[in-house]
């Protein structure tokens, strides 16, 4: 029999075929090149023994759901361009070939290493830990036919077998099912395919193993394992030849069109339904899965050949968040109790607070109930007339929803901007939006042509003859589940001018105003790109003439080519220039006579780093600003973004001396930006200091609110 094709067979090409600009000659790093060595980051993190083993086994999760978001809308979006011919080429100058090629070498060994860490290091210590997960041929007899009554009695009857004709066309498969190819023999027509769709919305992933210790079932096999064991059930009469597993990625980034339909709800509902249909883009299959049938699957998928991975670990990584669920806290991150601010208790009344001074919140450090309190007073707060927020990512069981409702009932105006093309989130906030119309709340569907990313909470309250407007704005979703895993940074005032500013904006989102200017917000995607450069030049320029500049941006994407050649001219000028950028990153530092003056690093940890701080010396006149934008086209260019100034000194103090330089200084889970677009683990130098960030921002929180 032939040897069977491995990932490592087809990186050959793609290495012979690399461009000299993937090598460096550009002064840019390819955006997708720049997410797969962000995998890679996120992969290392579930190899980090430091971690708690269940926290092991979230970060391997990630990488299978991030790999599934990657495929079906960037890959999808190269595959596009290779079959129509791309409208304007990236910064770095790849053809889409050359940057499929590329993904496909750069992929391949992280692909391997996710193998080799389930099979060789997670699943061993799992056991070990008292979390086995079985093979079903490996079990004893007993076990195996307390199994097989369950598959009988309870998923039997769910499944449904397909014939796979080659000859015929070809059954749809739906996008990210684990599926398995039956190769049976039928006593007069021979060899025959069947495809099997197992039914993950019915079933765990993880089935229990009866007959396991009475309140601690931590035995299990797979689904698809336990279905694959079973399948004569299905087939009586038939040999089961062979059974291998598949998974189908199917193209999801969908095109939003108005011109048949009624408005823009509508118009998202019918463009959500096409993703379920979307071309197939990927297509992962076992690592014994035969060449011949590896090539129909291809042929009948219109799939190139880079875009076919053999497995070794379980498909569907993703699936494994379940494990998350068991009742091991030993296995998790310990948790720990966020800061709340004495005067922003409850009892408290958190508007006065705010008249007295603005309010900063680092989440998950300081608690998100605060915000659902000023929230919730607000809302039965007679003198407050009207409510405004916007929306973008919204939990199932949102307070900050009860609060809206609760005021509508109250007799306030209430509008919410909830954004419904918010990517995967599409239909929850569709649900969402009905739900808040239903109670009254005037509700805005987004914009047509932008994504409303700012997050931002107005409350108008009438003093005296005096109208307050609060202020409420953040780099973080208005979620109280992600406040609890993001590390984002919200800000509340009573500023006259940021309310003017607020307002203004709230009224070019929900009417047509067309506002061009503001007082102290940057706004995307109006003034906020020419603003940040603007600043960028100008600490250059006072370099030139003093020598003391100084930017320091936290963030989590730059790959603008606009900002990035501001800052490649700033550190030529030689500003110095520190860039902590957790994710995707076009700019090359070090580069001798283009950004030797530049160092970027990137945090990957417990929780997600979500907040963005750009700090400006200038010439002692220093600013800081925070908010929802990354310095990325999209965040510039097709979305409403805001950027806002600290304007109380004591939380710009604690943010330049203390939480910007933390972030800079990590030594345990931050790695270093190489010219060549690598990273490499920064490791603490015998004698320094070591420090993990996040667990300095645990250890430490509520220190920002100090008064001295």
């Amino acid at each position: 029999m032939p040897a069977r094709k491995s990932n490592a067979d087809r990186k050959t090409s793609a290495h012979n075929s690399k461009s000299k600009k993937q090598s460096g000659d550009s002064p840019f790093i390819n955006r997708e090149i720049s997410w797969v060595r962000f995998h890679k980051r996120i992969l290392e993190e579930a190899q980090d023994n430091t971690h708690p083993l269940l926290e092991r086994v979230k970060f391997l999760a990630i990488c299978g759901s991030n790999l599934d978001e990657f495929f079906m809308v960037r890959v999808s979006g190269l595959k596009r361009q290779l079959k129509k011919g791309a409208l304007e080429a990236p910064p770095d100058g790849l053809t889409p070939l050359e940057q499929l090629e590329t993904i496909n070498e750069e992929l391949l060994p992280l692909l391997e290493a996710h193998g080799k860490l389930w099979h060789g290091d997670l699943q061993p210590k799992l056991r070990t830990a008292g979390i086995s997960i079985h093979s079903v041929k490996d079990l004893d007899v007993d076990k195996r036919q307390g199994l097989r009554d369950y598959f009988e009695r309870m998923i039997f009857p769910a499944l449904t077998p397909l014939a796979l004709d080659f000859n015929q066309p070809f059954p749809f498969i739906s996008n990210l099912s684990i599926n398995l190819a039956v190769s049976v023999r039928h006593p007069q027509r021979g060899d025959r395919y069947a495809r099997v769709k197992i039914p993950l919305d019915l079933f765990p992933r993880f089935v229990p193993i009866p007959g396991s210790a009475p309140g601690r079932i931590q035995d299990f096999v797979l689904l698809e394992d336990l279905v694959a064991d079973n399948l004569d059930l299905m087939f009586p009469g038939m040999k089961i030849r062979d059974v291998h597993v598949f998974r189908i990625t199917r193209d999801a980034d969908i095109e939003i069109t108005t011109d048949e339909a009624e408005d823009l709800l509508t118009a998202i509902e019918e463009s959500v339904e096409t993703r379920r249909v979307g071309s197939p883009i990927r297509l992962e299959v076992d690592k014994d899965m035969p060449d011949k049938l590896v090539d129909l699957f291809t042929t009948k998928l219109g799939l190139h050949p880079l875009m076919v991975f053999r497995s070794t670990a379980p498909l569907s990584l993703v699936g494994f968040w379940d494990l998350l669920s068991l009742n091991r806290p030993d296995l998790k991150d310990p948790p720990f109790l966020p800061h709340v601010p004495a005067d922003l208790v409850p009892e408290k009344s958190l508007m006065a607070a705010v008249e007295h001074r603005d309010r900063l919140f680092y989440h998950p450090y300081d608690s998100f109930v605060p915000m659902v309190t000023f929230l919730k007073q607000a809302a039965n707060d007679p003198q407050v007339l009207a409510i405004k927020i916007t929306l973008y990512r919204i939990d199932k069981h949102s307070p900050i929803i009860d609060a809206l409702m609760e005021a509508r009932e109250n007799g306030k105006a209430v509008a919410a901007v909830v954004e419904l093309k918010a990517r995967f989130d599409e239909e929850n906030n569709i649900v969402w939006a009905r739900a808040l119309e239903n109670a009254g709340v005037h509700v805005v569907y987004g914009l047509m042509d932008l994504k409303v990313h700012a997050k931002l909470l107005l409350v108008v309250r009438k003093a005296g003859d005096s109208i307050i407007r609060y202020s409420h704005m953040s780099s973080g979703n208005y979620n109280a589940q992600t406040s609890r895993i993001y590390g984002d940074i919200g800000y509340l005032t009573a500023d006259p001018d940021i309310g003017a500013d607020v307002a203004d904006l709230f009224n070019y989102l929900t009417g047509y105003s067309h506002k061009d200017s503001y007082r102290k917000l940057m706004v995307a995607p109006v003034t906020l790109k020419k603003e940040m450069i603007s600043r960028i030049d100008r600490e250059a320029a006072r370099h030139r003439e003093h020598g003391d500049g100084y930017l320091a941006f936290k963030l989590n994407g730059l790959l603008d080519p606009d900002v990035i050649q501001a800052l490649y001219r700033a550190s030529q000028d030689g500003v110095r220039i520190d860039l902590n950028v957790r994710g995707l990153c076009a700019l090359r530092p070090g580069v001798k006579g283009l950004s030797e003056n530049i160092k970027v690093n990137s945090i990957v940890g417990r929780f997600l780093e979500h907040a963005r701080i750009y700090y400006f010396r200038n010439g002692g006149e220093e600013e800081v600003f925070l908010g929802s934008s990354d310095m990325m086209p999209r965040n510039l260019k097709r979305r409403v973004e805001v950027l806002f100034p600290v304007l109380d000194e004591k939380y710009r103090r604690r943010l330049v001396d203390e939480i910007l330089p933390i972030h800079l200084k990590d030594n345990v889970k931050s790695r270093d930006m190489l010219p060549d677009g690598t990273y490499v683990k920064r490791k603490p130098i015998k004698g320094e200091e070591i420090v993990h960030s996040q667990d300095w921002l645990i250890k430490n929180r509520g220190s920002w609110h100090r008064e001295e």
